[in-house]
């Protein structure tokens, strides 16, 4: 009997951790949702106020009912979802590129190169993330596409630390002294042979990454310093309905619940691929 390749046995793995597999089925159908949203959901039910229909409860017209400013809520939080969702990936995204280029660095050629990113990151590490965050989004101004790029240059330290130690071991291994031999240049060594050995944490980072994205996405929204109105988020949703609290609770409630069921969500995945891509476990 042939044994079973790694990316076998961590899906039988990941199949086991029934958390997981929920938040991935949750976020995959979350995510649909918001793709397809302008194919039947007319964007001026998200986007266009109604003041003749203002915070009215829900009904057939409106499931969810209405907010502030008449527009669906159910509408919005579809469409707002496109948004918080966009930007904690593509955050992540540029997180883990820029952590596992620093990390990769400083652990493959040590020295100063190593001394000057490890201090560096820890620099970035002694500084309050949320208040760097929004210092930058007040200079560059507050769109998702300042969001991206600020939430994801700023928290990529931690798994630059991380890929640090793994190559730091990896470097010494006879794959990569036989790669050197040979004439191979060291970033095909460091792309080719170091960096496929240390993908777990690589994922694994960029799943939670996604989840703490959101989370600040969220938070500077509801600052006010984030995606601006009409455009909605769940984090200006909650802002926008922080006034109405007691009038109708509902309309910060419904992008509370979206918040938390879509970073727990993400959460699970993460814990469920960190388990599944860890050879020490057993089926």
């Amino acid at each position: 009997m042939t044994e079973a390749s790694p990316s076998r046995l961590a899906w039988r793995r990941l199949r086991r951790h029934h958390s997981a597999l929920l938040g991935l089925v949750i976020v995959s159908v979350e995510i649909v949702i918001s793709l397809l949203a302008p194919y039947f959901i007319p964007p001026d039910l998200a986007l266009r106020p109604q003041p003749s229909i203002i915070l009215q409860s829900p009904s057939r017209a409106h499931l969810l009912g209405t907010d502030e400013a008449g527009r669906d809520i159910l509408a919005r939080l579809v469409y707002a979802g496109r948004v918080s969702l966009a930007v904690g990936v593509l955050a992540a995204v540029v997180s883990v590129l820029v952590g596992t280029t620093l990390g990769a660095a400083a652990g493959f050629y040590g020295g100063w190169v190593d001394t000057v990113i490890m201090r560096f990151t820890d620099a970035l590490l002694s500084i309050p993330v949320l208040f760097f965050v929004i210092a930058l989004t007040v200079l560059l101004g507050p769109n998702p596409y300042t969001l991206i790029i600020v939430i994801g240059v700023l928290s990529w330290m931690e798994l630059a630390r991380i890929l640090r130690a793994n190559v730091l071991s990896l470097r010494e291994r006879e794959f990569t002294e036989c790669a050197r031999a040979i004439g191979v240049r060291d970033p095909a060594i460091i792309v080719r042979h170091i960096l496929p050995n240390t993908i777990a944490p690589i994922i694994v980072a960029g799943t939670l990454g996604v989840g703490h994205a959101m989370l600040a996405e969220a938070a500077i929204s509801y600052l006010g310093l984030g995606v601006q109105p009409p455009n909605p988020s769940w984090g200006n949703m909650l802002y926008n309905a922080q006034s109405y609290l007691w009038q109708a609770p509902s309309v910060a409630l419904y992008p509370g619940l979206m918040i938390a069921l879509t970073v727990l969500s993400i959460n699970f995945v993460g814990d469920g691929l960190r388990d599944a891509l860890d050879a020490r476990m057993t089926l």
